[in-house]
């Protein structure tokens, strides 16, 4: 399994496999091809279908210029494709000679180079890859699971962490200073700030939590939706999620950052056991795959942030996956706005709920996080590909603009 780093990418929203994908794609084209002068970029599948709404081209034609560069959206479906976010770059130099470059953007800001892929061997930080294995171990040491992980990084990975984690709290605060509407035409109007200053007029402790959670999460993700600076957690569209509750459990608590950079090193893992085992990928298993790991890593973040035994964390991340099963990714006109930004709340305060849930049942769970990792790849491969980030069903068919 890879490093933890893979699953915290720092970068420019709305998504990570429409503009932070095709970027690394982009920029690894031009090291691979320098000498190109003009470029023709092919999109496919979800990339074609919701290039223009995630702001694909755009993102392509900054990172490659000032190359003249074209874009091209294919939306042909009964093309074969090794991934539903395929791109071709076609590179003209001039000899005549002709570049060519395939790349897919595999979610969470991830990329594959067909006929490039590196050595598994290589790439590789831990010799696990399942939660089972890995409670085994940590069980026998008697070590807790961020204990494994900083075992396994490398030595400025703490640091690495700590960068994160300034990033998703600088992210809540910018969130929480604008007003105003988001880009894209739908004229979705930001509701962070509202959230966090309009107090219920018979407010309960309960009902405050859930405000400044959702506030928390809405900040991160308008940001996200107006291009700015996050940090996937698996994904752009889910970046709203960890962040969101690690932060309102640090000022309830006054938990320390060194705790809050464990929880990250624990949510990092589970992102990352999803990663390998199944896909956060929404264009190739809905939504459940890029909400439904958040508010897995997001429950497994608290459970260590509560210094939680290893079987109650395991159950917290199950709970949290297994009822995201099934939910699809429909995101209107291509846009991560709706239902995405709400999503991150209503997952942040799901994320809680299962802390609870781990906290007094544990014991008596019966299905493994592995299984609903498994589960859940099934259930993204069975979906229609219409609910599968192509913006052509669900919400995004039916949902009238005003």
């Amino acid at each position: 399994m890879k490093s933890v780093r893979n699953i915290f990418k720092t970068g420019i929203g709305p998504s990570s496999s429409h503009t932070m994908g095709p970027v690394f794609a982009a920029k690894r084209f031009l090291e691979t091809y320098p000498d190109v002068t003009c470029v023709r970029v092919i999109l496919y599948g979800s990339l074609a279908k919701t290039g223009k709404g995630h702001g694909t081209d755009r993102a392509i034609v900054e990172t490659l210029a000032p190359i003249k560069t074209e874009i091209e959206f294919n939306t042909d479906d009964t093309l074969v494709l090794e991934h539903p976010n395929t791109m071709d770059f076609i590179g003209y130099r001039a000899t005549g000679e002709i570049a060519k470059l395939r790349v897919l953007s595999i979610g969470g800001g991830e990329i594959r180079v067909i006929g490039e892929e590196t050595s598994e061997t290589d790439t590789q930080c831990y010799g696990e890859n399942s939660f089972t294995e890995i409670a085994k171990i940590c069980k026998a040491r008697n070590i807790r699971l961020s204990d494994y992980v900083f075992e396994h990084e490398d030595a400025d990975f703490k640091e690495f962490l700590s960068r994160v984690w300034q990033t998703m709290s600088a992210a809540i605060r910018e969130g929480l200073t604008h007003t105003g509407t988001l880009p894209g035409g739908l004229g979705v109007e930001r509701k962070a700030q509202r959230l966090f200053n309009q107090r219920h007029i018979d407010e309960s402790p309960q009902t405050r939590e859930n405000r400044i959670v959702c506030a928390y999460a809405f900040a991160v993700s308008e940001q996200n939706a107006d291009c700015g600076l996050i940090v996937t957690a698996p994904t752009c569209g889910s970046c709203g999620v960890v962040p969101a509750v690690l932060k309102y459990m640090q000022e309830k608590n006054a938990f320390s950052d060194d705790a809050v950079i464990r929880a990250l090193a624990v949510a990092g893992l589970v992102g990352n056991l999803v990663a390998t085992n199944a896909s956060v990928s929404g264009a190739e298993c809905g939504c459940q795959a890029e909400i439904g790991t958040a508010c897995s890593m997001a429950a497994t973040a608290l459970a260590e942030l509560y210094e939680m035994g290893i079987d109650q964390i395991e159950y917290a991340a199950e709970i949290a996956l297994e009822h995201h099963l099934g939910l699809t990714c429909d995101p209107v006109c291509g846009l991560v706005q709706i239902p995405c930004i709400e999503r991150n709340a209503v997952a942040a305060m799901r994320a809680i709920n299962a802390l609870s849930l781990a906290n007094f049942l544990s014991d008596s769970r019966k299905i493994s996080f592995d299984l609903v990792v498994k589960t859940m790849y099934q259930t993204g491969q069975d979906l229609s590909r219409l609910y599968r980030e192509t913006s052509e069903g669900g919400l995004a068919k039916l949902y009238q603009m005003k």
